[in-house]
């Protein structure tokens, strides 16, 4: 089995991505960040899933961008959004998505691996720019310009499996892959026991995606949702 490096946050889609990973054969090794994100809860659940999924090893790495702040997700003096917002939204966490492959890159050299897999997806485009397809595919450019691997020729890949899929696609194609959608957190301000609170971006996209899905929200909420 060939090596990948995972991108595992703990939510719906990178939790999709190692199942799809898994199943195409990959040996996985997943990695979650600890970059003082509110919602923190979802480092619990990435280990739920990396173990229900059988990773190779799941390991966990502190970055400080609370330290540098600029979002909602790192800064608790900003309100996280309750209602769609227009444009990039305050969540927008800067570079955390160059930062994350940045490490995964580093370890899949470690590991000797030429794969790594990340979860971005359509219904992230047009709000984070480091979603995009072209970001995806610069950072691949430069992954095979700036490391021994690519340069001694061993190319290297970022997978985003999930890029032209619907929140209902991805779901489907989890819950296919026997995935348990029970044991992972999305929402932006969960509480300490993941109970997501059912207002934020996070949790009406989450919650509109089961409903067009037709498959039932298996997410637990702090109240009962309407």
């Amino acid at each position: 089995m060939k090596p990948a490096v995972v991108l595992l946050s703990g939510g719906l889609d990178s939790a999709t991505v190692l199942a799809i990973a898994r199943e195409a054969g990959y040996a996985c090794h997943a990695l979650s960040l600890d970059y003082g994100q509110r919602h923190n809860a979802e480092l619990a659940a990435a280990a739920r899933v990396a173990a229900s999924l059988g990773a190779v090893e799941h390991r966990v790495l502190k970055l400080g961008l609370s330290d540098i702040g600029g979002s909602a997700l790192i800064d608790a003096s900003i309100a996280v959004p309750e209602s769609p917002t227009s444009g990039i939204p305050v969540t927008y966490v800067p570079a955390r998505n160059t930062v994350m492959l940045a490490l995964a890159l580093a370890w899949a050299e470690v590991l000797g691996s030429r794969d790594i897999f990340i979860g971005v997806n359509a219904v992230d485009y047009s709000g984070y720019p480091d979603c995009r397809p072209e970001f995806i595919a610069a950072f691949e450019q430069m992954a095979n310009l700036a490391t021994r691997a690519g340069v001694e020729g061993a190319r290297l890949r970022v997978h985003a499996p999930l890029q032209q899929l619907s929140k209902a696609q991805i779901i489907q194609r989890g819950r296919a892959l026997g995935l348990d959608y029970a044991q992972t957190v999305s929402c932006y301000q969960a509480d300490a026991d993941g109970l997501a609170c059912g207002r934020c971006d996070a949790c009406r996209l989450r919650r509109e995606g089961f409903l067009a899905a037709g498959i039932p929200d298996p997410t637990r909420y702090a109240q009962q949702t309407e």
